[in-house]
């Protein structure tokens, strides 16, 4: 389909009335398709547009320039002159917004039905919610009205709806997207999520999101999970307020990470849920109050009467009450975090129970509470996460959360796609490229050094047709790479893609006659890559017709 065809067939849904409350504003079609039309001209003059047609959906706490920004509050609303970063880039990028969409209101809720624009229904099961506060988003996404959706994540907002409504939700690390003109729940905790139906489209729109980065990356941040990751599971005494069917179903998530290769080791939840209580049981509730509580202290009309009463509440919070929280959160932290341990990732369910809109009408406040309950410690703990569906269980769907440390976004990226039994998603940005030829390739003895370090093999490719390889002497037996213009011909190789401070390290301790210089590849671009020295290879066996290492090894 043609963007202005996906556009159109969009529209077409939503005249049929298909969950009319997710929606608070929506463009009129013919702004959408002028749209369209012009992406249409930009991809025919050849611009590369990753994002080239996908319909795009963004909460209604997050800034589009020329839509009202309400927060699910009339009585607040403002016209913002320009897009918040977050949906700017991936405008750019190709996206064409057809809305915004509902929420808990001033995102305070895990439920979706705190709103005067509607409760947000489950997708599957009207009387059950879709999970809030990014409500709309997630419902829209699976409808499949939309194909990417922003929401927030404070508690579990960008998660739990992912869970109920059966798509992918992605956290980063707080701060890599930029949230400026978002609407702050909790200034200090606040993340822009993404939704789609895949884990791939959803880590696409990430990177496009987080480039360049609100926060620096670290030298070290992994780029991705090593081949036999550790992931933290509790055993299932640690997981609270769950039913026999749901706990089956986690290890049932579980146990598909072992038949993918990865080993799992038991965890104690204690400290984790523990923070997970101070998010709005304690001093750091006054930050919602910082946001919107003056607003909220003039009783606008359309105020939801559980909303307004958590932040307001938080009026009178003394400054020692969130001094001292500070203090129990990084103790609590110190004691998680040796928990962890060793891990690469920690799997936990994404919420404990569906609940109805019922049960919530009758306990709004402790029902969300426990629906936060594997959710809220998250960005206490500067955590990054990916919530994946996980099968089905009474009500509708089950999820669960890859959670890894702050910056091991794709860690935790890699871990789900081994629960979706999906190919790892698009390598990330913010690493630097290698050129491997030797016995650094894939499957080779000194292959280890880059996936310890958290590379990520990005491409095979070839050398131009200018080197000549050599078998050397060497333990273990490598190759070497030497450039001589003519009379050369073209090596096979591998791009992988490291944190610099790796890169840094494995030029530190590279042997001779090992070094490291640029190398032309066949598309004419110049790569960092392992060369040797010329002097190396003069008893050397020249191995250049076989075409590369590994078919000299098979030889």
């Amino acid at each position: 389909m043609t963007p202005q065809d996906r556009v159109r067939d969009a529209y077409a849904r939503l005249a049929r009335g298909e969950r009319p409350e997710a929606w608070i504003t929506l463009r009129a079609e013919e702004d959408v398709l002028a749209d369209a039309a012009a992406l249409e001209q930009r991809l025919a003059a050849g611009e590369r547009l990753p994002l080239a047609g996908s319909l795009l959906a963004v909460k209604d706490n997050i800034d589009v320039a020329g839509l009202a920004t309400t927060a699910a509050c009339p009585e607040y609303a403002y016209l913002p002159e320009r897009s918040a970063p977050a949906v700017q880039r991936l405008v750019d990028a190709g996206a064409l917004v057809l809305g915004k969409t509902n929420l808990d209101q001033f995102a305070t809720g895990l439920v979706g039905t705190r709103s005067p624009y509607g409760a947000v229904r489950d997708v599957r099961d009207p009387a059950r919610v879709s999970g809030g506060s990014s409500s709309g988003s997630a419902v829209v996404v699976a409808l499949g009205i939309a194909d990417l959706a922003l929401g927030t994540d404070t508690a579990g907002s960008g998660r739990v709806p992912a869970a109920y409504q059966g798509v992918v939700g992605v956290k980063p690390t707080r701060g890599l997207v930029p949230t400026d003109g978002v609407v702050p729940a909790c200034r200090s905790f606040d993340c822009v999520t993404v939704f789609a139906r895949t884990l791939t489209a959803a880590r696409q729109a990430m990177s496009i999101m987080s480039e360049p980065a609100g926060r620096p990356w670290p030298a070290d941040a992994p780029l991705a999970a090593p081949p036999a990751p550790v992931v933290a599971v509790p055993d299932r005494d640690e997981l609270v307020g769950m039913s026999a069917p749901w706990l089956d179903a986690f290890e049932q998530a579980a146990q598909t990470l072992v038949k993918a290769g990865a080993r799992l080791r038991p965890i104690r939840l204690a400290p984790f849920l523990a923070a997970a209580k101070l998010l709005y049981g304690g001093g750091f509730v006054a930050e919602r109050y910082a946001a919107v509580g003056a607003f909220l202290d003039g009783r606008p009309a359309t105020a939801d009467p559980t909303v307004a009463g958590i932040i307001t509440a938080a009026r009178d919070v003394p400054a020692h009450v969130l001094v001292a929280d500070t203090e129990r959160l990084e103790r609590l932290r110190e004691q998680a975090m040796a928990e962890w341990g060793d891990a690469d990732a920690l799997l936990l369910p994404t919420a404990p129970v569906h609940p109805t809109i019922a049960q919530v009408a009758a306990d709004p406040v402790g029902v969300n509470a426990l629906v936060g309950t594997y959710t809220n410690f998250c960005n206490l703990f500067d955590l990054a996460a990916v919530a994946v569906p996980a099968g089905q269980v009474e009500g509708g769907h089950f999820g669960v959360q890859v959670i890894a440390r702050g910056f091991a976004d794709a860690v935790a990226a890699d871990v789900a796609a081994l629960i979706l039994e999906e190919p790892a998603p698009v390598p990330p940005t913010g690493g630097l490229p290698l050129l491997v030829i030797g016995a650094h390739l894939t499957g080779q003895p000194l292959n280890e050094q880059l996936t310890s370090a958290g590379g990520r093999c990005a491409a095979q490719v070839r050398t131009a047709p200018e080197y000549r390889l050599y078998a050397l002497p060497t333990q273990p037996p490598k190759p070497g790479l030497v450039r001589v213009g003519s009379g050369g011909d073209s090596i096979d190789g591998e791009i992988w893609l490291l944190p610099p401070a790796a890169l840094g390290r494995l030029l530190a301790a590279l042997p001779e006659p090992m070094t490291l210089g640029k190398v032309r590849l066949a598309d004419g671009s110049l790569v960092t890559g392992f060369l040797c020295e010329s002097a190396a290879t003069e008893d050397a066996p020249d191995i250049t017709e076989h075409g590369g290492w590994r078919s000299y090894l098979a030889s």
